[in-house]
């Protein structure tokens, strides 16, 4: 797949823009009739040297990526959906045993996800995920806003979440 220099030009500019990978792999299908993969997006915006404004840093997650607003900033915009695989084979594994605890729901009702359950944080904090029909992890409700959960708490999750889901069969 090879874009024009004036594609490249457009891609550059969304994410100057502030697009993350989802928004621009959109609007390549709407605008370019060029239907990539979320995978090859990463790549493409990797090859153009461009840099995410709103990627997590490296020792950081997507979840929850609105910071707790300050009473004097206003409302808190609403958090973008995370997605947990991106970069949770960056964290090393918690020592010792995992405080985080998931569960999995028997019947998924959630249109596109092949599983679902909840979890719960080592802090206390709950939260909804769910893996979508792509096989991605996600998160859709977490019960305290604009939370963060700790990189040894995201990697505790994957491994309690791909233990499970095997224990599952799935």
């Amino acid at each position: 797949m090879t874009l024009t220099p004036e594609q490249k030009q457009t891609v550059t500019s969304w994410v100057a823009a502030g697009d993350n990978l989802s928004t621009v792999q959109k609007k390549l299908s709407e605008q370019f009739q060029l239907s990539l993969t979320y995978m090859d997006v990463r790549f493409l915006v990797d090859d153009l040297g461009l840099e995410l404004k709103n990627a997590a840093p490296k020792a950081s997650t997507d979840i929850g990526k609105a910071a707790p607003a300050s009473p004097a900033d206003g409302p808190a915009a609403a958090p973008e959906e995370p997605d947990l695989a991106d970069d949770a084979e960056a964290f090393a594994a918690p020592p010792g045993g995992s405080a985080v605890k998931i569960t999995v729901d028997n019947v998924t009702l959630l249109p596109n996800a092949l599983a679902s359950g909840t979890v719960t944080f080592s802090d206390g904090v709950t939260g909804k995920w769910i893996v979508d029909n792509m096989g991605r992890p996600g998160m859709t409700e977490i019960s305290q806003p604009g939370y963060r959960p700790s990189p040894a708490d995201v990697q505790a999750f994957m491994q309690e979440l791909s233990s499970a889901l095997q224990k599952k069969g799935l």
